[in-house]
């Protein structure tokens, strides 16, 4: 018996290739907004090329990475930061923040990156004591950063004693701060500490009146830190990253990745690759 040979015409061939592609090919990584401010360095910093790097973005790629996520910036003002990601404009705050209060009641925060305590920023030659009796009547300018948490602690712990200044970044500030049209700074310690006391410019500044915890006081201490945010409803995906930053951290890139940008632990958990 001769067999008939079954001809298919050609947009069948072509549909069953294009089925046999479709299910053979590697699926697409998930797509991942990430927001940052940009200018807080070392901490993050927007090259003179554009590229944005500095110490989060570097970790926030590598974490990617290991999720399986592939991740772009949107990067804008602090001020603007948390409004955005509540208005879903992209999925996860890759910009350390203080888990105060009032961000707790709409933001769900993942593990601590950094311990990095608000302080003063003020001339050498200054003998401040830095209680509001100490500070009060001196006409003080002080420098906040907009948006940031500093603000409503000042508030709340020096009432009345300075003349608010706000920024939208920490160099607009520190400009300002060099040319005197204020008298001092309250913010993030380690950046200043890297931007200015520890470059030719800061020769006649000095860090003084203490470390602020900016968060809510109900953290105990020994869980206190500065981590990255999702909107509440979003446990799953900043449960996602906390599980990559742990695993970075165990293996000691973490260590590595902030080696690039500070020469000093900023986690505890960093102990056994510091040694």
């Amino acid at each position: 018996m001769t067999r008939r040979k079954t001809t298919l015409p050609a947009a069948s061939l072509a549909l069953a290739a294009g089925l046999f592609a479709a299910a053979t090919a590697p699926a697409a990584a998930e797509k991942l907004m990430l927001g940052n401010e940009g200018v807080y360095p070392p901490f993050s910093i927007v090259a003179s090329d554009g590229t944005l790097t500095g110490f989060e973005p570097e970790l926030a790629r590598e974490v990617c990475k290991r999720i399986g996520a592939e991740c772009e910036f949107v990067v804008m003002d602090f001020k603007a930061l948390i409004p955005s990601l509540l208005q879903n404009k992209f999925d996860l705050l890759a910009t350390q923040l203080s888990p105060t209060p009032e961000r707790l009641e709409k933001l769900t925060y993942g593990t601590p990156i950094v311990y990095n305590p608000a302080t003063f920023i003020v001339k050498k030659d200054t003998d401040f004591t830095f209680t509001p009796e100490g500070l009060s009547g001196k006409g003080l300018k002080v420098g906040l950063q907009r948006g940031a948490s500093s603000i409503p602690y000042v508030e709340k712990h020096f009432p009345g004693v300075f003349e608010q200044v706000l920024y939208d970044n920490p160099d607009q500030m520190r400009l300002d701060l060099m040319a005197g049209r204020i008298d001092l700074v309250f913010d993030s310690k380690l950046n200043w500490t890297y931007e200015l006391i520890m470059k030719p410019d800061g020769k006649d500044w000095k860090i003084a009146g203490g470390d602020h915890w900016l968060g809510d006081p109900a953290i105990p201490e020994e869980q206190r830190g500065y981590s990255w945010a999702v909107p509440k409803g979003e446990e799953a995906l900043i449960e996602r990253f906390n599980a990559g930053i742990e695993e970075v951290i165990a293996d000691c890139t973490f260590t590595k990745l902030r080696k690039q940008f500070l020469d000093v632990a900023i986690l505890t958990k960093e102990a056994a690759c510091v040694e």
